[in-house]
């Protein structure tokens, strides 16, 4: 994984980096054959432990926040469980997605300890909010063109593969997702665009610092290949830049579900 790590923000507590996409979080049973994982990078980088206080699927890039001793992870560990952290995504999906909508879907865990069937179900709540749509003249599908649409997602509990999951059971899967998506669109943003990855993004993240309590809102902007997609779409406007910014305590720094999208267009 030659991509450079960014560091968005950090101080003696701790830090908070850009996670490349395709590069696990630690290691796991699941992947003994991978040698590279964001946690050992860190730690080299910064030249000692770092303690993740969250998790990001391995193909989706953007924000992870880490601890610098495990007195902050305990108490950043508890601000993500009590849903205390706003959490904010981009992600490019397949059709035109609804302008605002509250997905309610109950998730089982796929862990792979056991049959998907026997877990418990468990709530998972997601926001999600139209950005912008683009319709391409190229038959993908059984249609002459093909719509695409640019949703912000905000996830309010933190199941296993949730926005991913949510947005393929709402029918607009994201591009790239080789589980939950569909393999025509993503071969043709694999070959003909050039982004062979799923196409989802953390671009924020909010919470009280657990040592000032200070209200710390990070943004991350995505990653080239998903920057040069954006751009080409016309979607450049609603690209985040790196940065860092005090809101009030419990404040979330982007507009909520309710607002409506920044094109006319509604569903199909």
């Amino acid at each position: 994984m030659a991509d450079e790590l960014r560091i968005l923000y950090r101080d003696e507590h701790l830090v908070v980096v850009h996670k490349p996409a395709g590069l696990l979080v630690h290691r796991t049973a699941l992947a003994r054959g991978e040698r590279e994982f964001l946690l050992q990078r860190l730690r080299d980088r910064l030249g000692r432990r770092v303690y993740p206080a969250h998790r990001l699927d391995r193909p989706t890039s953007g924000a992870m926040v880490f601890a610098l001793s495990p007195e902050i992870a305990a108490s950043l560990g508890e601000a993500f469980t009590g849903r205390e952290v706003a959490k904010r995504y981009l992600a490019v999906v397949r059709g035109i997605g609804p302008a605002t909508e509250r997905l309610d879907y109950a998730l089982r865990e796929e862990d792979g300890s056991r049959p998907k069937a026997e877990m418990p179900a468990m709530e998972a709540v997601t926001d999600i909010r139209r950005l912008d749509s683009v319709e391409l003249p190229v038959q993908v599908d059984r249609y002459p063109h093909s719509r695409y649409s640019l949703m912000e997602a905000c996830p309010l509990t933190g199941r296993r593969h949730q926005i991913r999951r949510h947005l393929s059971r709402r029918g607009y899967p994201i591009i790239g997702d080789a589980k939950h998506g569909k393999g025509n669109h993503n071969r043709f943003f694999a070959e003909r665009l050039g982004t062979p990855r799923l196409l989802l993004a953390a671009v924020g993240v909010a919470f009280d610092h657990p040592a000032s309590g200070q209200r710390l809102h990070v943004e991350c902007a995505p990653d080239g290949a998903m920057t040069a997609l954006l751009e080409r779409f016309g979607w450049a406007g609603h690209l985040p830049r790196d940065g860092v910014q005090l809101i009030a305590p419990g404040d979330t720094p982007w507009p909520a579900v309710a607002t409506p999208p920044t094109d006319p267009l509604t569903t199909p």
